[in-house]
């Protein structure tokens, strides 16, 4: 894996310097670059406010909120969503495109207020009450936690917060599976959600390919002595410059596009390259090497289940028996959309599949035949696909 990425950094950066000596051709970069999420959002005429949250094991954790769109900001309560990113992401991805083409951006213009949580460990969420990010204990967490400790302190703050009962639920990726493992563990707060959307939902990894599935067949042991035991694929400067150096020309930009399709699948026509550098400033933001090592379970042991300590005592002390519990889709009784797409190597469609037939309340399920893992996010088309739709069932279940 680090001889894949020492190889994809040198292509990069002899890209970058062959275009420069040659002649290629420099596009201006989009003024958002070098923005922050709230940032962003104000750029683009959006309220914006930022809220920190302690979760019960003492993680703090940042949300950013829309409360009203540019042209809605009558006061008075308005139904609240709660979008929840994907794995090595932030809340960036809800606002990283124009804003006819962002879901944070569309819900809020639609008269929502939206709420965009960050998962522990991302570039929002890096402090502990007690915990350094330096301290191996810090990243000793994975989608586990996220479930059982984030979700709950971030949608109980919400609603304290706005004094509403329930909250419209959007989850990508990783966000639909800690979606689905709370809402099946945790009864009381599942009442609290008025509908889960889930985008490209992954619960079994049985069918994943593409470059992702080579990682996830590293075992455990391999997967630290190469990564460590902290923080996975953290945003950086390093990073940044790739996107705002190596990404920017003519000549490297095609090799950056198609990074993003060897993890996520191909879907050329629907993905805008210009945005590389402002996709690039925010991602990836970061997680545990434990997260990924969890992932590596799910995919080599076909379980959807929590994370194994390795250790019978330690699985007894987290879970108060001797084996990691198996979270059961089938007790989410929260109504339920999905949209997956038949391209997408990571929420694969045989997987999807699998994960229909054990979905309790199921409101609607549509399939995009060309669309790849992050088109949910970055497609040129999201509004048309999906987003409309979104809004539609939000405002037909009010």
């Amino acid at each position: 894996m680090k001889m894949w990425l020492l190889g994809l950094v040198f292509c990069l950066v002899i890209g970058t310097l062959h275009s420069k000596l040659f002649g290629g051709k420099v596009k201006p970069l989009d003024p958002e670059t070098h923005m922050n999420v709230s940032e962003i959002i104000s750029y683009w005429g959006f309220p914006v406010e930022e809220y920190l949250v302690e979760t019960e094991d003492g993680y703090i954790l940042c949300l950013h909120r829309i409360p009203h769109g540019r042209n809605n900001s009558d006061k008075g309560p308005k139904p609240v969503v709660f979008l929840q990113h994907g794995l090595l992401a932030d809340s960036s991805n809800w606002i990283i495109n124009l804003p006819s083409n962002s879901l944070g951006f569309v819900l809020a213009d639609a008269g929502f207020d939206v709420w965009m949580g960050n998962s522990r460990g991302n570039t929002w969420s890096r402090k502990h009450k007690t915990l350094s990010v330096f301290q191996e204990e810090f990243w000793a967490f994975s989608f586990h936690e996220m479930a059982n400790y984030d979700l709950p302190a971030s949608i109980n703050f919400i609603l304290n917060k706005t004094g509403q009962k329930q909250v419209y639920y959007v989850g990508h990726s990783q966000g639909t599976s800690i979606g689905f493992i709370a809402f099946s563990r945790i009864p009381e707060l599942a009442k609290k959600i008025k509908m889960f959307f889930a985008l490209a939902p992954v619960v079994s990894t049985k069918f994943a390919t593409g470059t992702i599935s080579k990682f996830l067949l590293l075992s455990a042991g391999l997967s630290k002595a190469l990564f460590g035991n902290r923080e996975f694929l953290p945003q950086n400067a390093f990073i940044k410059w790739l996107g705002t150096n190596a990404c920017n020309h003519d000549i490297t930009k095609e090799l950056c596009e198609n990074v993003f399709f060897l993890l996520c699948g191909f879907d050329e026509k629907n993905f805008n390259a210009s945005r590389i550098p402002v996709y690039l400033s925010h991602n990836p933001a970061g997680t545990s090497v434990q997260n990924m090592v969890h992932w590596q379970q799910n995919y080599l042991w076909k379980k959807f289940q929590a994370f194994d300590w390795r250790s019978s005592a330690k699985n007894y002390f987290h879970y108060n028996q001797t084996h990691p519990p198996t979270y059961h889709v089938k007790d989410v009784l929260v109504p339920t959309t999905i949209w997956n797409g038949g391209r997408d190597t990571l929420a694969d469609p045989q997987d999807v599949n699998i994960l229909l037939t054990q979905i309790t309340n199921l409101v609607y399920h549509k399939y995009i035949p060309e669309w790849n893992h992050v088109d949910f996010i970055f497609g040129l088309d999201a509004f048309s696909q999906v987003y409309d739709e979104i809004v539609y069932f939000m405002k037909k279940y009010l």
